[in-house]
Parts: C-alpha cells; structure tokens; sequence
C-alpha cells in the first residue's frame, strides 16, 4: 500500500525581507559620506547673527598650515577649478553649493584663489564660520 505524501511548498519567507532591508538602508546612509574631511584640522572664523549652509555639492579646505583639500583629498590650487567643474556638472543654480572652511589664521593669499576657483567653477560659495559667543555687557 503506498502513502500519499503532501507537497511542501518550499518558499522564501518575505516576512523579514522588509526588516532587512530597513536596516540596510540605515546602514548604508550612515557610513555614505559624500566627503570625509574629518582629518583636515582647521578652525573656523567666529561670526555673528549667521545662517544655515544647506546641502552642499563639494567641500573646500583650507587648514592649518595653509594646505588646500577637496571632498578631503589634497588638491593644488590649479586643479581645484576643474575639479569643482566636473563635480557640479549641469547642476542648476541653488544646487550648485560648494561650502569654504577656511582655518581661523589663514592669509588672504590662501584663500583668495580657492575662492576665485569657485568662481570659476560657477559654484555658489557658503563660508563656515563659528557662531561667535555673545559678549557679557561691562559694568562702567
């Protein structure tokens, strides 16, 4: 006499795909930096009544010692044009934000071609400063 076996229906189980790809996704956005410049050291300028940046496209450095880096990576003052160039594309304007972050000390002979690059460039420059601590009124 032969037994009738039933059929198992071998299936993925879709009830932790969504789970899994949730974290994934979070696991993905946090370690996705556009730029990593956490190695540059630099310290920004003090400013009053200032305004958030925004999303930006590139980032440009100018540090301590007065090295220029781009996204993080060492760049000399005569690539940096063409850099931004190819990093802007055909971004229209308001999406073409290129954030400056210039060291406290630095010359104006530093900073002034990274600027002028950016010019160049057609990005739109937004300098990082440092919300100035408001001064205690003096007692006369």
């Amino acid at each position: 006499m032969r037994i009738a076996r039933k059929k198992i229906d071998a299936g993925v189980p879709s009830t932790a795909m969504g789970d899994i790809a949730f974290l994934l996704l979070i696991f993905f956005v946090i370690l996705a930096r556009v730029q990593d410049d956490s190695h540059v050291r630099w310290q920004p300028a003090k400013a009053e009544e200032l305004t958030p940046a925004g999303a930006a496209v590139a980032s440009v450095a100018i540090d301590q010692d007065s090295l220029l880096y781009l996204n993080g990576k060492r760049v000399g003052s005569e690539q940096l044009a063409g850099s931004l160039q190819s990093l802007l594309g055909d971004n229209p304007a308001g999406k073409r934000t290129i954030l400056l972050k210039v060291h406290k000390e630095a010359l104006a002979k530093d900073f002034e071609p990274a600027i002028e690059a950016i010019s160049i460039a057609g990005g739109e420059l937004v300098h990082i400063l440092e919300s100035a601590p408001e001064q205690m009124p003096t007692k006369p």
